[in-house]
Formats: structure tokens, sequence, C-alpha cells
């Protein structure tokens, strides 16, 4: 549904802290799928792990809190320019490692949607088993309000 020129027009990310590459779904105001093609040539896996490359766990909550920006962003019809974005929440489990070679499908579902924010129900899932699971919350705030 959107692809990666798309979404850098949304999120204020850039590499090499973009971590999603695609949209597969977008339901405004309810759900998106996103995902992240997981390779060996990404910056993490040089001290994560030598000779055992796993991807941080934090990671895989950022890519998920960048599929919920892309999700609020696109309900509210906010531009990046206007917006930051801010964790306000984050509680996860992580259940099972990601490699190179997977390609990470990122499950956010809303659960409350407000002007100034959200807060999101999310999966990281490879190949059917689902790897993490967490509730995100978020704030947006408008640029000149931060002054």
């Amino acid at each position: 549904m959107l692809a990666i020129n798309e979404i850098q027009e949304i999120l204020p990310q850039e590499y090499p802290f973009l971590l999603i590459d695609k949209i597969v779904e977008l339901q405004k105001g309810k759900r998106i799928v996103a995902v992240k093609n997981v390779t060996m040539n990404e910056h993490f896996f040089i001290g994560h792990f030598p000779g055992m490359p796993v991807m941080p766990g934090v990671l895989i909550l950022e890519a998920m809190a960048q599929a919920s920006i892309v999700l609020y962003a696109t309900t509210k019809h906010v531009k990046k320019s206007k917006v930051r974005y801010y964790f306000a929440k984050a509680e996860i489990k992580w259940k099972a490692p990601v490699i190179p070679g997977d390609a990470l499908r990122l499950e956010i579902d809303v659960q409350k949607m407000l002007s100034t924010g959200g807060i999101m129900s999310a999966k990281g899932v490879v190949e059917d088993k689902v790897v993490a699971e967490a509730v995100l919350g978020f704030s947006a705030r408008k640029i000149d309000e931060e002054k």
C-alpha cells in the first residue's frame, strides 16, 4: 500500500534508523501492517552479536512505534514537518529472536487515538510465529508547542 518513498514522506526517522520497508495493509484509524526485511547488512549486527546476529529487541519496539506513527499520521493527516513523536509508554514481551533473512511483519491495532497521540497494540510476526507483543503509547506534539 505504501512504498519506502511514501513512508519517508511521513516518518521523521531516516537511515539508518528508518526501520520499516513497506506498508502492506492500512485501515485508517484502525490498523496497519508493515514489513521490515532484516538483512545481514544492518548496521546493528556489527556488535549484536558477532557470530550470532540477533536484531536488538529495542529496535523491534522502535519498528513497531514507527508503524504506529504512520498509522496515526495518515489517519490524522499530519505532516512530518509539523509534529514530533515521543514514547509515552511501552510494555513489551519478546518471544523469539529476529535474525538476518527474516521478514518481520509488524501488525498494529489502535486501542485509542486522540489528537495528542495514541495507544496501540502491536505484534511482531515472522513466518506466522509471534516474536514480540507490545502495547505502545506515544504523544504527538506540534513543533511550535515545544518552545
